[in-house]
């Protein structure tokens, strides 16, 4: 085998490996996973996450995971913890402590530490008769048959599993909340999924000119129209209702079928009854309908009223695209 399959395979295996840990999850999930779900949702407190080594990390994403979806939580790293971190802990606190051997001495230590201080404890790890999991008050059951690593040393697939328990943790905490798209937009102000999130299209069409003509406008200030505002198109309006849309194609098209425009206005190029939104749609609703009907530009209204022109470069810098 030269170098490139065996990298291909070495891939697939451990793809295939940590893909059939995680598929066995699923028939670990039992009642005292059900029970660990609702003891966090009806706690007052926070959900406090720790662990050591890869454990440790996996912990840091489950926090940021829960914290994004409504339940608060804060990472607490175990060898920190039993140096003076502990009182990060409070008293309506729960704790969620990651192991895969649930054996290791900070562990050991750290969980007679919570015992004493009377916090539920959950343990999230591979080893259900470890002293973790023996003190603890509900166990997410994360075991592995094996590593994906040919030493069956590195943790691989025994991580991932964690993070997926985690996951499964918190999305029956966000059902149970009733956590929706707009109480995930709260979480998620900036970066793209935060705009598709809240950002309408009235903060898009604020943003550009707004193109208009009349029926009777004569085609010469209707290309001049296009040109000017630098959408590629205008709203052919009459008493601020949109009558119709002239795009950059409809000019195209009518130059293919007439030698002269003298006398042509606005009404007899124009595409009667366009697609348009409300002002105060979701932008990503817009950047569906272009999508679906394969245009670039579509016009807002509100209440009937012409509000302006959404292009698809305003979805594109703002990264809804």
């Amino acid at each position: 085998m030269n170098k490139q399959d065996r990298i291909i395979s070495i891939a697939k295996n451990t793809i295939e490996t940590e893909s059939k840990a995680i598929a066995n999850l699923a028939h670990l999930v039992d009642q005292e996973f059900s029970g660990a779900v609702e003891y966090i949702f009806h706690s007052k407190g926070r959900v406090i996450v720790t662990g050591i080594g890869k454990s440790a990390n996996i912990a840091t994403k489950i926090v940021a995971t829960l914290n994004s979806t409504g339940t608060p939580a804060i990472f607490m790293h175990a060898a920190d913890a039993i140096h003076g971190d502990l009182g990060t802990i409070q008293e309506s606190d729960t704790v969620i402590c990651i192991s895969k051997s649930g054996n290791t001495p900070e562990i050991k230590v750290l969980v007679s530490l919570i015992k004493a201080i009377d916090n539920k404890l959950i343990a999230i790890t591979g080893n259900r008769d470890s002293f973790l999991g023996l003190q603890a008050d509900f166990v997410l059951n994360a075991y592995v048959e094996k590593e994906a690593c040919p030493n069956n040393l590195a943790p691989t697939a025994s991580t991932t599993a964690q993070l997926v328990i985690g996951d499964a943790l918190a999305m029956c905490l966000l059902d149970l909340r009733g956590f929706s798209s707009k109480d995930f937009a709260k979480f998620h102000p900036g970066g793209s999924l935060g705009k598709k999130l809240y950002l309408r299209v009235s903060n898009l069409t604020s943003l550009n000119e707004k193109p208009q003509v009349s029926p009777d406008t004569d085609v010469k200030k209707v290309i001049v129209e296009i040109s000017e505002k630098m959408l590629g198109v205008t709203a052919v309006v009459e008493n601020d209702e949109i009558v119709g849309i002239i795009t950059d194609g409809d000019l195209r098209r009518m130059l293919t079928r007439t030698d002269s425009f003298t006398g042509l206005t606005a009404k007899d190029i124009m595409t009667k009854n366009p697609k348009r939104i409300g002002n105060n749609a979701m932008a990503v609703d817009a950047m569906e309908m272009m999508d679906k009907y394969g245009i670039t530009q579509i016009l807002a209204e509100e209440k009937g009223k012409y509000c302006g022109v959404v292009h698809i470069h305003n979805l594109t810098k703002e990264g809804i695209i």
